[in-house]
């Protein structure tokens, strides 16, 4: 991996998007998967395209990943900007926290990575990877820029420090999870088994709540960190997470092929129903 990012970083965008697609026939299984979930949740567009985008997006992010160590304040506006940024200063403005709800879409390492150099250091939920030599590999190039990565094992007292210090936390909420930690909301028309632990925090520690994604944009030939609105909460868990889901639904509607589809998704299912996979 060390010799691979070593490749990457002095190499162009093609070499990455080659790995990509090297990565898209070895691993089969996963363009399997993205055209079986793209096939029930958006039936009306082409799946092997998309799919094909999607590979794309991901070679795409370890180009800018592997490229990490080369940021600064004065040089990372070359990569990203920030879209809605008034909302974040909104958020701040509470004084509780900010939450940021994000997933698997456009380049959410850089959206983190590009956020502590051009405004200021947050909080980042990982799960760490199984390998440790290369977690703390993966763990050196996210920290970069100034971030602190939660590990879940022992993410919460960590997050509750952060929001009480008016400190940002992002965390991921658009991955499947057991029904014993989360709850079955609508998201493209299917049940998926979502975390409710981030609503729990939200309505626990007041802090506000901002969905944030970093999309790729063509013809500005950069990354655009987009902050939407303060999202209200109801302080309703299983309502909540519904509409965040539901919020984050209609992103990557827009743009489909900057979503992980390569992921089962919908792997948990309500007792009795049968799997899509």
């Amino acid at each position: 991996m060390r010799g691979l990012l070593g490749v990457a970083a002095q190499t162009p965008l093609g070499f990455s998007l080659s790995v990509a697609k090297m990565l898209d026939r070895i691993a089969s299984r996963m363009r399997q998967c993205a055209e079986r979930n793209l096939s029930r949740a958006l039936p009306e567009v082409d799946a092997a395209a998309t799919t094909d985008g999607v590979y794309e997006s991901v070679g795409r992010m370890l180009y800018y990943f592997s490229r990490f160590p080369t940021r600064n304040a004065e040089n990372i506006r070359e990569w990203i900007e920030y879209e809605g940024f008034e909302h974040y200063l909104e958020a701040k403005a509470g004084g509780k926290g900010v939450l940021f709800a994000t997933g698997h879409l456009g380049n959410w390492e850089l959206s983190a990575f590009a956020h502590a150099l051009m405004t200021e250091p947050m909080n980042v939920v990982v799960r760490p990877l199984d390998n440790p030599v290369l977690d703390a590999l993966v763990k050196r190039y996210r920290t970069g820029s100034g971030n602190r990565i939660l590990d879940k094992q022992d993410f919460l007292r960590g997050i509750l420090k952060a929001l009480a210090a008016n400190e940002p936390v992002g965390i991921l909420i658009d991955q499947n999870t057991l029904p014993e930690n989360g709850a079955f909301v609508d998201f493209f028309g299917m049940p998926a088994c979502t975390g409710t632990t981030f609503a729990k925090l939200a309505h626990r520690t007041g802090a506000a709540v901002i969905p944030g994604y970093a999309l790729w944009d063509a013809k500005k030939g950069k990354h655009v960190l987009r902050f939407d609105p303060v999202f209200a909460m109801t302080g309703d868990v299983v309502e909540d997470t519904a509409r965040l889901a539901k919020h984050f639904e209609g992103v990557i509607r827009r743009d489909p092929a900057q979503w992980l589809w390569l992921h089962r998704r919908w792997k948990t299912q309500p007792e009795g129903a049968k799997s899509i996979y």
